[in-house]
């Protein structure tokens, strides 16, 4: 199983938040030259944590990129799929290039599904 490595070339918003929230409460014990850095930390987390991400987790976010090998998407659609996960076809189509000559309607709805199953909170979910 792949893991998420935090030296990634590209990092989902998911993976930011862990790595600020260890650098937050490492950052706490630090001199006050350092307060700059904390507050770049604490305003990035604290929006992190208003988006998809705090409901995701390495093990979904896991399982969605494997349910998703079957559609031949980019690293960055992926990416930015995970990052704000789609809900309509629309949104599928922004973050897809050429989306509606790559996939069709079946693929586009299934994309839906498997997004809703593993990215979006529970109360959103069909599982």
């Amino acid at each position: 199983m792949e893991t998420i490595k935090a030296n990634s070339a590209f990092l989902c918003n998911y993976e930011v938040m862990q790595i600020l929230q260890k650098l937050k409460d490492n950052t706490h014990k630090k001199h006050k030259r350092e307060a700059s850095l904390a507050t770049v930390t604490y305003e990035t987390v604290h929006y992190l944590q208003d988006t998809e991400c705090k409901n995701q987790s390495a093990q979904k976010i896991q399982k969605f990129l494997e349910a998703m090998k079957k559609y031949k998407l980019t690293k960055v659609e992926k990416l930015m799929m995970v990052n704000t996960p789609p809900r309509t076809e629309l949104e599928i189509q922004l973050i897809v290039q050429e989306s509606e000559e790559r996939l069709s309607e079946e693929d586009v709805q299934d994309i839906i599904s498997i997004v809703s199953q593993h990215l979006l909170a529970n109360d959103n979910s069909n599982t």
